[in-house]
């Protein structure tokens, strides 16, 4: 075999046992042969293989098993293979074809798509604020976008019902306005549920988009300015192109946990319409229909994969240019 070289790496040529030249590398002081070095790579990334096999690859092997089980007379999984719980993704039942599953998973993505453009929304003007404080005073206002995080959503989304409720001074001016009846409140509804998820879903917007602002080069905005562009053009020329991966990241990690949520929902919506996330915590808590809840999850995995697609997409862009 000829000698080839590792990048940056001293090689020396010295012949096997058959007589033929072979590769070896200086590393760290040592020689050592290409095989040696493969060999302690994958030592080194052994553990992280194993709890990304143990935690990620077989629970999810395991899900796509369960999803072709089939749920027994009392709630037990039984092991006969059958496709019915697929079928009933897109609509199949026992009753025929009916639109009730397609329409809960457009509602879904519905709320998760209106939920991640307000948090871009809300996200970019504050990673602005964040990122002109002091550098003494950024951590600060990090850390009061961040605490929200540390307490438990169903007590955050609780917090949300003194703030919403018939006697609530929101509740109040809008019925002064006319948006709601005398009767009526902001709790519950759908402005609640949305209120609730762009504030639990927030902080994943704006921390990658303060750091991606944090690192903008001015020379491109005050280009922009000395050429007399509207600050719409500044954004869409200067700014833009310079954020875009970390909006890529913001709406990826918005917009995948909204779409499995049924806390919020549940309990700011009044359980008035079914999600793709209380339709999963009904099968398997309610229901028991482990199978059809394991299917079900298949869906959002897919939904997820999606959303990676899109942001590796992205990524993809910008190395291109």
């Amino acid at each position: 075999m000829s000698e080839r070289e590792l990048p940056g790496l001293p090689t020396a040529a010295l012949k096997n046992r058959d007589g033929a030249l072979g590769a070896r590398v200086v590393w760290l002081g040592e020689l050592a042969s290409r095989r040696r070095l493969f060999a302690r790579g994958g030592a080194l990334m052994g553990g992280g293989m194993g709890l990304i096999l143990a935690l990620v690859a077989l629970p999810m092997l395991a899900l796509v098993a369960l999803a072709f089980a089939t749920r027994g007379t009392h709630g037990e999984i039984e092991w006969t293979l059958t496709l019915n719980n697929l079928k009933r993704l897109f609509g199949y039942g026992i009753l025929g074809w009916s639109p009730d599953i397609l329409w809960i998973l457009s509602r879904s993505v519905l709320v998760a798509a209106v939920t991640t453009v307000l948090c871009v929304a809300f996200a970019f003007p504050l990673a602005f604020f964040v990122a002109s404080r002091p550098p003494a005073r950024r951590y600060a206002w990090l850390a009061l976008i961040v605490v929200p995080m540390l307490t438990n959503v169903v007590i955050r989304a609780y917090a949300w019902f003194p703030l919403l409720g018939m006697h609530s001074p929101l509740t109040k001016l809008a019925q002064i306005l006319g948006f709601l009846a005398a009767d009526e409140a902001l709790y519950p509804s759908a402005l609640a549920v949305y209120l609730g998820q762009t504030a639990i879903n927030l902080p994943f917007a704006v921390l990658p988009l303060y750091a991606a602002v944090e690192r903008l080069d001015p020379a491109l905005i005050d280009a922009a300015r000395d050429l007399y562009a509207s600050r719409w053009g500044i954004f869409r020329h200067a700014i833009l192109p310079q954020v875009r991966a970390a909006l890529a990241v913001a709406i990826v990690l918005t917009f995948v946990p909204a779409l499995g949520a049924f806390v919020v929902p549940d309990l700011l919506g009044g359980a008035r319409g079914m999600l793709l996330g209380n339709l999963l915590q009904q099968q398997f808590f309610t229901a028991r229909n482990w199978p059809y809840g394991a299917a079900i999850s298949l869906m959002l995995v897919a939904c997820s994969v999606v959303a990676l697609w899109y942001y590796g997409r992205t990524q993809a862009r910008e190395a291109a240019r």
